[in-house]
């Protein structure tokens, strides 16, 4: 394009991707939830004390630090990977069966509305890109 032409384009502000956005606020929300459930398996001695912490701690950790790698498409199976991981806890403190499931459960809604929202977006602004603006005539 030449600058003509670029002229009468306004510049596009940098898309962020929905789908990652909603992905690293539920995992960032769910860092705490796992660490929390982590002293109440602690309190409860479910297990030898260095085990709970290391998986309560290592788990919330992962979590932090997820929406790093949400790069790809492929990425995201690290998150459905988390929340397996979240589901099993259960396995020490039945309460996170539920709070696992809960979270499997936004997970997807994260995942399906984010990339409707992503891919709406594209659509939007290909037919933006699509419609020529003719500054001198105003119709």
């Amino acid at each position: 394009m030449s600058n003509a032409e670029l002229a009468g384009k306004p510049k596009r502000a940098r898309t962020v991707s929905t789908q990652r956005t909603l992905a690293s606020m539920l995992l960032a929300f769910e860092s705490f939830v796992i660490f929390f459930a982590t002293l109440v398996a602690f309190g409860l001695r479910v297990a030898n004390v260095p085990a709970v912490w290391a998986v309560g701690l290592s788990l919330a950790i992962l979590m932090i630090l997820s929406p790093a790698v949400l790069r790809t498409k492929n990425s995201y199976y690290w998150g459905w990977f988390l929340q397996l991981a979240t589901l099993s806890t259960g396995i020490w403190v039945p309460l996170m069966w539920i709070v696992g499931a809960i979270f499997i459960c936004l997970w997807a809604w994260a995942m399906i509305a984010g990339s409707t929202i992503d891919k709406a977006r594209a659509n939007y602004l290909r037919l933006q890109d699509s419609v020529s603006v003719d500054p001198a005539n105003n119709n």
